[in-house]
């Protein structure tokens, strides 16, 4: 982000004119400089980006203080828009919004822990050695995409070194296996104009979406072991959801579970203006997890960038496009990404900051007139996408983005302007509900008020991996439809239940409360800190909730036979659906298998004996 300031034309300086804020006005530059250039202001270090040109003036935002600073100090054009460096090195980083990174600031402060204004150190390590692998061949024609070697970047993530979009040329020289850092040359492409030398590290402006061939539609869930979200509210690969929640609903554990258990390869989080009490804590806890996959630190496979509610409003403005950027480079080496942004209420804010001291017309709460503009260019770079290199197998590579965005509305209303314009843009919506999250109940996912708009494309991927029960003929797709109805339906007699009691209710409408409230505390609670709880794959999720639509139905059918509700009650097999969310491991299916056994021995005893009190 930063350049040398020998050899400056005059046209290059400029002087500020104006202080706002965190704005700046300058003169001097007005004639030469592009929207969203980068400038630097000389005396003090401090980058900025030019977001208006007049014709006698320019307006740019800077991403640090600006305390103690002087009119008429000088102001640099640096001829570059805010662009994000992309090689190895990304992984198991901690940057701040613009990418400066957090580590070696640290480093650099001896300890103290605060970030000099200014400072200039490289997003990436120039001096740190990646082992390159060539994997193309001289004479080789290659283009923007095109994979020439390989860096094994962590133990569980291989970098591929990639073209950069918009170069193509023969391979003209690439170097033999060995050490060698980002800045190195590595490969030189010539074409008929001429021969450029490229070395392993590309740069990408943040606003620009990165090219692909074409998109496809997703086919495959983002599975996340949240029994809730698997069932009721899936997301696809390559998806878009909202989670909004009030203070204290769970949404940074949510995060936090997605990241640790979802099937994404990699997982780039965002902190966009959270506490830094708060945002601390998250670092921490990432850099203590470890990858339940693998058995490697989940530090190896994730990006973290964050900025805090005491860093400048502008930078973190720039943030969520910092962390979709790079997730755009991974997915283009054939990667299932996903960006988990906690949360855009606090970008949103940061744009309405700087609306302000623009003086620009607000609309609805003070947010600029542009908002759904800005949502909806950040949420449409997800996608499952043809990326434009080849792998080296020749096939087309797909890679996938889905982008989570965390939405805090103040005091958990809903219609506020973030969150209603947030849900036009994406196909699920996870709503986080205060009441569920005071009871306990946690994921605090309200079932009456959330969505998804992906089982239709995934219903194929569960369908082949259903468990065949001939007593209850249903797969994925029928166990949800079936679970939303007993739902609603219990939702419906709130009211009457209310006046005049569940004891008074016919004995069918007693079975939907009661298998709703198995559904709810069996099957919908869920312990993320619970080492069996923490995590249901697909094959304990469809024999949890088989075990309870299989209640259900024998249950109706006891009921026409003149059995009563209490009956049901009594069966001790429904303490034992009530404890396999903790009880039973993954890995040991055979005990839903002996539970369901258990049920059904239970309801043949019941018909067979005297033991219930027909109608």
């Amino acid at each position: 982000m930063t350049e040398s300031n020998k050899n400056l034309k005059n046209s290059d300086i400029g002087y500020i004119s104006a202080i706002n804020g965190s704005l700046i006005e300058i003169k001097g530059l007005e004639h030469q400089i592009k929207l969203h250039d980068l400038i630097k202001i000389v005396s003090y270090g401090i980058i900025g980006e030019v977001i208006h040109i007049h014709s006698d003036h320019v307006v740019a935002q800077c991403f640090e203080n600006l305390y103690n600073l002087k009119l008429f100090e000088k102001v640099i054009n640096l001829h570059e828009p805010l662009s994000m460096e992309l090689a190895p090195g990304l992984l198991s980083n901690i940057f701040d919004g613009i990418q400066r990174p957090l580590k070696e600031i640290f480093i650099n402060s001896k300890g103290l822990g605060f970030m000099e204004r200014g400072i200039e150190i490289p997003s990436l390590s120039r001096k740190k050695k990646w082992h390159f692998i060539p994997t193309s061949k001289l004479d080789e024609k290659l283009s923007g995409g095109d994979v020439v070697g390989t860096v094994q970047e962590t133990p569980l993530i291989e970098h591929k070194i990639m073209i950069p979009p918009r170069h193509s040329g023969t391979l003209s020289y690439i170097v033999e296996e060995g050490d060698y850092t980002i800045i190195d040359e590595i490969y030189r492409l010539k074409n008929r104009k001429n021969e450029v030398a490229l070395n392993m590290m590309q740069k990408w402006p943040v606003t620009t979406n990165r090219p692909y061939l074409n998109r496809i539609s997703p086919n495959q869930p983002l599975y996340t072991g949240i029994r809730t979200i698997d069932l009721m509210f899936p997301i696809a690969m390559g998806g878009t959801v909202a989670v909004p929640g009030g203070f204290g609903t769970g949404k940074t554990v949510i995060q936090q579970s997605l990241a640790k258990w979802c099937n994404a390869d990699v997982i780039v989080f965002v902190g966009c203006g959270e506490r830094g009490n708060e945002m601390a804590d998250v670092l921490k806890e990432f850099t203590k997890i470890i990858d339940p996959k693998s058995g490697r630190p989940l530090l190896e496979r994730i990006i973290l960038i964050a900025n805090t509610s005491n860093m400048p409003v502008s930078a973190r403005e720039a943030s969520i496009f910092s962390g979709v950027t790079m997730a755009e480079y991974y997915r283009d080496m054939g990667y299932n990404v996903a960006v988990l942004a906690d949360s855009t209420s606090r970008w949103a804010e940061s744009l309405r900051e700087i609306s302000g001291l623009l003086e620009e017309m607000p609309a609805e709460e003070g947010y600029p007139a542009y908002l759904p503009s800005k949502l909806s260019s950040f949420y449409e770079r997800a996608g499952v996408v043809k990326t434009i290199g080849n792998s080296a197998s020749g096939k087309d590579n797909l890679g996938s983005l889905t982008i989570i965005g965390s939405v805090s509305p103040p005091a958990g209303d809903f219609s506020e302007p973030v969150t209603a314009t947030t849900k036009r843009f994406v196909q699920a919506y996870w709503a986080l509900d205060a009441n569920l999250a005071y009871s306990k109940h946690y994921p605090a996912i309200n079932w009456l008020d959330s969505y998804s708009n992906y089982p239709d494309y995934i219903s194929e991927w569960y369908y082949e991996r259903d468990i065949d029960w001939p007593e209850i003929d249903i797969d994925w797709f029928g166990c949800r439809n079936r679970v939303n109805e007993i739902l609603s339906k219990e939702n419906d007699l709130k009211n009457i239940t209310q006046l005049i009691g569940e004891e008074n209710l016919p004995e069918e409408q007693r079975l939907i409360l009661f298998i709703s409230r198995l559904i709810k505390e069996g099957f919908l609670l869920q312990n993320a800190f619970d080492n069996i709880d923490n995590y249901t794959d697909i094959k304990k999720l469809l024999g949890q909730i088989k075990l309870i639509l299989l209640l259900n139905d024998e249950t109706k059918e006891l009921l026409k036979q003149g059995f009563f509700i209490e009956d049901i009650k009594n069966f001790e097999v429904i303490n034992d659906i009530l404890r396999v969310s903790h009880s039973v491991p993954n890995n040991d299916f055979d005990q839903i298998l002996n539970i369901k056994v258990k049920l059904l021995k239970e309801i043949q005893s019941l018909k067979l004996t005297s033991g219930g009190i027909k109608r």
